[in-house]
């Protein structure tokens, strides 16, 4: 194959760590395998992904069951696709091979249980939303009618808190979010950001601040910045946190001499 400059590209050679079910005991299913996939201008890893797909036989030709992983929008809006690529969390999807040293390893994320393969299971994410009640309540079917009006600095920050598509790239670069710790997550804690300011949504915000006091709240994050580092929508994370930390420090104070 060659490139459009004329020089000839070899196959791109891939390992995929591989487990064909949920680990059940101590000792994982995993397994590697390498796959060699014609090159083609501007392909990224879930092109390399789909070649594996349409012809499942490994390097040494042997034939194998397809690697399975999750996508859908193939544009980095989404979040579904995220996975360790060359010791590194990003988006499958704009990973473009030509930037990434070969042999390209794919791995599966390290703090979700694995399905299978490439697949995780992120339903822990998805249950720190609700206990921040990551939503703007609203009752009722009726029109309701203009809601109010958000001056633009505050319409500006908050469209940036709302670009988390919950990849939960953030909770893979967090040291204090594993299986062993209760801690919600830096995406949560944005979450709880977000909706406190808006003005319907934070006519919930006692209930959220009550959330990051507790069990496995803000006072788990240790801080080591890790989470903005990695977030692919630089949402500012850490600037989050420290606006959370100190609304739940007013809240705890306040608490005290209202009780």
């Amino acid at each position: 194959m060659q490139s459009s400059n004329g020089q000839v590209k070899p196959n791109i050679r891939i390992r995929v760590l591989r487990q064909d079910r949920p680990n059940t005991d101590q000792n994982p299913n995993q397994r590697w395998e390498e796959f060699d996939v014609e090159w083609r201008p501007g392909m990224n890893v879930i092109s390399c992904l789909m070649a594996v797909q349409r012809n499942p036989v490994t390097a040494d030709g042997d034939a194998t069951d397809a690697v399975v992983w999750e996508s859908n929008c193939l544009e980095e809006v989404c979040g579904a696709c995220t996975m360790i690529i060359n010791s590194k969390v990003r988006q499958a999807c704009s990973a473009l091979v030509d930037k990434l040293a070969q042999p390209v390893t794919i791995e599966p994320l390290t703090s979700f249980p694995v399905v299978r393969d490439l697949i995780v299971d992120r339903s822990r994410v998805f249950e720190a939303f609700k206990k921040v009640r990551a939503w703007v309540p609203i009752d009722g079917t009726y029109d309701l009618g203009p809601g109010p009006r958000m001056n633009e600095e505050e319409r500006q920050t908050s469209y940036v808190l709302s670009t988390c598509m919950a990849c939960t790239a953030c909770m893979e670069a967090c040291p204090n979010f594993n299986e062993d710790s209760p801690f919600i997550g830096p995406a949560a804690i944005n979450q709880a950001r977000l909706h406190n300011s808006h003005p319907t949504g934070k006519m919930h915000s006692r209930e959220r601040l009550e959330a990051l006091l507790g069990e496995g709240g803000i006072a788990y994050c240790g801080n080591d910045q890790n989470c903005v580092r990695v977030c692919p929508k630089g949402i500012p994370l850490t600037e989050s946190i420290a606006e959370m930390n100190r609304q739940v420090n007013l809240y705890a104070i306040k608490s005290l001499f209202t009780k």
